[in-house]
């Protein structure tokens, strides 16, 4: 993560708390991590949201804004007292207040934990740019697995965990596949030697990379909304005078390359996106026969139809060949049609596309939708 870049607060991306989380256990500082562990009805976050608590402040969300102020008041208590706990927020009534015209109709589980060196795995994985699962107990655990015991799996592999006890390895192995297949997070119950557990199973994942071939002034809004959203952006420059960093403030790094050398300077595998901006027909055309030759699943394209025939048609070059299978992940011109022209609307659109793409959504209006917004553990998208 950038130093120097922006802090968002309450609309960090999951990223930057995971970052901000590692930093705050490396300086010895006090800290709060606050994950969303269940959800029963609808809430504006699904199970796996996560917010760090500092201080008086905090940065990232579980709710909407409407718990965060509470969950700051229930932090001391848990720095206080070195206990993790469950809190259930019920937002369908009006108890404590919680339903009176919050809009939820939901019922969420907040766990909160101080953070301490039982949370280093995960964080030092995630940075590592590994994907992993968290295992922690949620209820039902007794003294010899208190609330907040936790284990990190490499790539979801139990056999890389220590202290993992025999009988839970063994029952909770189904369960880690079923929440790995499905991607969701979600708390599972394990029959245990002294009763029932409640273990969370949390999918921690590297963000996904996404590639800006460009260095104008317009690459600068999309890295911004992308990173927001949750992408590792790296700007890649073809002119290694606008190779500065300074000039692209929102992007996790800043890259120089040869188009026809992409292979060799950068890392692509099935979750990477790149997007296409430099605006000049001969790069765009040496960068696009690169990126055919990877695994990543979106190539997106600035300019309208005509200027990708005159690109395909090449300037002093063969005409570009197209596989069926080249043309399903070629995506120009870019983005949703959404209107609008200037930088942050053309932005939105690039970004909005790039969600769709890489959540198998249609991109259709939500009230089209019968299914609930958010996927369920099961993968039914279903209430």
């Amino acid at each position: 993560m950038r130093e120097d870049r922006p802090d968002a607060g309450w609309s960090a991306p999951e990223a930057t708390v995971l970052e901000r989380a590692a930093a705050t256990l490396d300086a010895d500082r006090d800290g709060v991590l606050a994950t969303v562990v269940g959800v029963a009805g609808s809430a504006y976050r699904r199970p796996g949201a996560k917010l760090l608590v500092e201080g008086d402040g905090h940065t990232g969300s579980v709710t909407a804004g409407c718990i965060e102020g509470r969950l700051r008041t229930l932090a001391a208590t848990v720095l206080e007292t070195g206990t993790s706990q469950v809190e259930r927020f019920d937002l369908t009534g009006d108890d404590e207040g919680w339903g009176a015209g919050l809009g939820c109709n939901g019922v969420v589980d907040v766990l909160l934990e101080p953070l301490d060196e039982r949370h280093r795995p995960m964080l030092d994985g995630y940075l590592a740019g590994n994907d992993g699962l968290a295992l922690t107990v949620v209820g039902g655990a007794g003294d010899e697995l208190p609330v907040g015991s936790r284990w990190y799996a490499t790539d979801g592999d139990l056999s890389t965990v220590t202290g993992l006890p025999t009988w839970l390895r063994g029952s909770v192995a189904e369960a880690v596949e079923a929440v790995l297949a499905g991607g969701t997070a979600a708390t599972v119950t394990i029959p245990g030697p002294d009763g029932d557990v409640e273990v969370f199973c949390d999918p921690v994942l590297a963000p996904p990379a996404l590639y800006l071939f460009g260095s104008g002034t317009d690459v600068d809004p999309v890295a911004e909304l992308a990173s927001r959203a949750d992408f590792r952006v790296t700007v890649v420059s073809f002119r290694g005078g606008r190779a500065d960093e300074s000039l692209f403030p929102h992007a996790d790094r800043v890259r120089v390359t040869n188009p026809t050398r992409l292979t060799e300077a950068l890392a692509f595998d099935e979750d990477t996106y790149a997007v296409l901006m430099t605006h000049n027909l001969v790069d765009d055309r040496l960068a696009l026969e690169s990126l055919l030759d990877t695994p990543v699943p979106y190539i997106g394209l600035m300019g309208p139809h005509e200027r990708f025939e005159d690109l395909r048609a090449g300037v002093g070059n063969a005409e570009l060949d197209l596989t069926d299978a080249d043309r399903e992940r070629l995506y120009t011109p870019i983005g949703l049609d959404l209107g609008g022209g200037t930088p942050y609307q053309v932005a939105t659109s690039i970004v909005a596309e790039l969600l769709a793409v890489r959540n198998g959504r249609s991109a259709d209006h939500l009230r089209t939708r019968e299914a609930s917004i958010h996927d369920r553990p099961d993968g039914t998208g279903v209430d």
